[in-house]
């Protein structure tokens, strides 16, 4: 089996080629991201190809917004990358093509003429459902809507046609795909996992404040819904309590957020290495994610590995991993009310929060670690080649 990955990005990309090259299947992984960054992964560099000029320019555009209101230079960006990784791919000598939508599409038009099986990553809901949750978001909040461009849909439509299968990472996702009249057996469904070694219960690190921490990780954004919990922890008002972002703030979010850094009790931190997140979860007592849109969002499980209990939303993915009232709760978007309920009855009942804490750490351990992602996926991975020589 040889197996062949194009991502314009990073997402969980690198975790699945490490996964794969550890049982020997990998034979490229087509990266924007240059070949040191992959170091701790244990891929060898000529297995790596790096396209990293689209990195780099990613970086200044999204600096400025003078650069999103004059051209869509992430429709132009993914076609660059797209462009130069299909001229490198010997699909003649690939099994499986597994590429990131958005970045796939002129890989998969080549790969047709070949007998590689085409998947096509999908880490978020359908591009369609996607805009209308998110553009519906922003204009309750009546900020100017920064939402995938009609070119990038339709390149994205068009690469779930040209897929044999698609790969989600939640039920949430693969119901929104379901809703728009795709098959049941092109959607595949595979939860992902948590680095083990990188995120783990730091003893004696809490701080000696005794303050109740409520943590957020990831970039603060509409998508995320950072407002929400914002709201939540105003309105609740806990004594000696605090919520802490660590991440970076989208543009558009900047001026709406001005107004809660007067709250001394409210701390915006800065985006940090993703080795010293693990500090940052082990100094809190509970995870909060209120995401609008995601397919599973990566930060609950490191935060379930530090010992944290998970609050998150249904369209966060969390569902996936998260057992209701067991590690965590599941609610529903944009409720408020039962998200303060949900954070109360944690804060008042210390041993309910101790004993999800652990059950949170066990479930991690036991059944959230890439090497068991790796080993679900290369089975599935060997079903499909399997099934498709039978068909042939």
């Amino acid at each position: 089996m040889k197996i062949t990955i194009l991502v314009g990005g990073k997402f969980h990309a690198f975790n699945l080629a490490e996964q794969i090259n550890k049982k020997n299947f990998l034979k490229l992984l087509i990266t924007s991201y240059p070949k040191f960054s992959l170091k701790k992964y244990g891929i060898k560099k000529d297995k790596i190809y790096s396209i990293y000029l689209k990195e780099v320019l990613i970086k200044i555009f999204n600096k400025f917004e003078v650069f999103r209101n004059f051209f869509d230079y992430n429709y132009h960006l993914s076609n660059y990358f797209d462009n130069k990784a299909s001229k490198v791919i010997d699909f003649s000598d690939t099994d499986l093509l597994i590429g990131w939508s958005g970045f796939s599409k002129f890989s998969f038009l080549k790969a047709k003429k070949f007998k590689c099986i085409k998947i096509l990553e999908r880490g978020s809901s359908h591009i369609k459902f996607q805009k209308e949750i998110l553009k519906d978001e922003y204009l309750k909040l009546g900020i100017k809507p920064n939402i995938p461009s009609d070119k990038m849909i339709d390149k994205e439509i068009e690469e779930y046609d040209l897929a044999d299968y698609i790969f989600v990472p939640s039920q949430f996702v693969k119901d929104t795909f379901l809703k728009y009249g795709f098959s049941d057996k092109k959607i595949v469904k595979i939860p992902y996992g948590v680095d083990l070694k990188e995120f783990q219960i730091i003893e004696n690190s809490k701080l000696e404040d005794d303050k109740f921490r409520i943590i957020s990780t990831g970039t603060l954004s509409v998508r995320k819904g950072s407002h929400y919990l914002i709201q939540a922890f105003l309105e609740l008002s806990l004594d000696n309590s605090e919520l802490i972002f660590v991440g970076p703030i989208d543009l558009e979010m900047k001026e709406y957020l001005e107004k809660y850094k007067k709250y001394i009790n409210i701390k915006f931190i800065n985006k940090q290495k993703q080795e010293r997140l693990k500090f940052f979860y082990n100094k809190s007592n509970l995870f909060v994610q209120c995401s609008i849109e995601e397919g599973l969002s990566m930060v609950q499980a490191q935060a379930m590995a530090c010992g944290l209990p998970v609050i998150c939303t249904t369209n966060t993915g969390g569902a996936e991993i998260i057992d209701e009232g067991f590690n965590g709760h599941v609610i529903p978007i944009r409720n408020i009310q039962i998200l303060k309920n949900k954070i109360k009855d944690l804060y008042y009942d210390r041993v309910k929060l101790n004993k999800m804490s652990k059950n949170a750490y066990e479930k991690a351990k036991n059944e959230l670690s890439w090497e068991l992602y790796g080993n679900k996926i290369l089975e599935t991975y060997k079903t499909l080649i399997k099934n498709n020589f039978i068909n042939d």
